[in-house]
């Protein structure tokens, strides 16, 4: 299991202490970019990102939750070992997009909204590095796991044969469930409020990869 902490659920104004204090019991960092439109919440976009990016030594992952990814993408400074992930529901043309970032040298991800079906991921899967499966409905932090996100998850392990792409699961995983989220076929984990939003996240941290294991 890889561990990526979301910094949707860091303190915004301590950003770069909080990455530090997980950064020795994590693989990547986690960056939701909301832009008011594709979902309701607003957060922070390249400035902030490439900020990071440029202080902090583990892989990003980026997830668009924008209505425009085509034109946001570029704009981040990635690299080979980063991810950019963007939604395949947006209205553009995926392909496009796809295209887009692999430009910008990081590794494709493709995701969609819980209630949508996997099947509009099957003529993208050869194009892409990771998945990522929402497990609540995008938008905010802290909330709870929806329980069907196990059987989207061994579904898309199925669908994906023999393709060297990861499963990333998003919302909702604690140190309560992260077993069964594991077992279902995820590769990476990502967690926000279950690390974050606890008075050790370190210690919050190590704790949910002890209860991976």
């Amino acid at each position: 299991m890889k561990l990526a902490p979301s910094l949707l659920s860091a303190d915004f104004s301590r950003l770069y202490d909080e990455a530090c204090a997980v950064e020795p019991l994590a693989d990547r960092f986690h960056w939701d970019v909301m832009d008011g439109h594709f979902v309701s919440n607003l957060t922070f976009g390249p400035p902030v990102v490439n900020a990071l990016r440029k202080r902090l030594s583990l892989p990003f992952d980026v997830h668009l939750m924008i209505e425009h990814p085509l034109d946001l993408a570029p704009h981040f400074d990635v690299g080979p070992d980063d991810s950019i992930i963007f939604h395949a529901e947006t209205g553009g043309d995926p392909a496009a997009v796809i295209a887009a970032i692999a430009r910008t040298s990081a590794r494709v991800g493709i995701t969609l909204r819980p209630a949508t079906s996997l099947e509009q991921l099957s003529p993208f899967l050869d194009d892409v590095s990771l998945v990522l499966v929402m497990s609540v409905e995008p938008g905010f932090g802290g909330q709870a796991f929806l329980a069907e996100a196990l059987d989207r998850i061994r579904t898309l392990r199925e669908m994906l044969g023999e393709r060297a792409v990861e499963i990333a699961v998003d919302g909702g995983i604690h140190a309560g469930n992260v077993r069964s989220v594991v077992q279902a076929g995820a590769d990476i984990i990502v967690a926000g409020s279950a690390i974050f939003g606890q008075p050790d996240p370190a210690a919050a941290a190590a704790a949910l990869r002890q209860a991976a294991a």
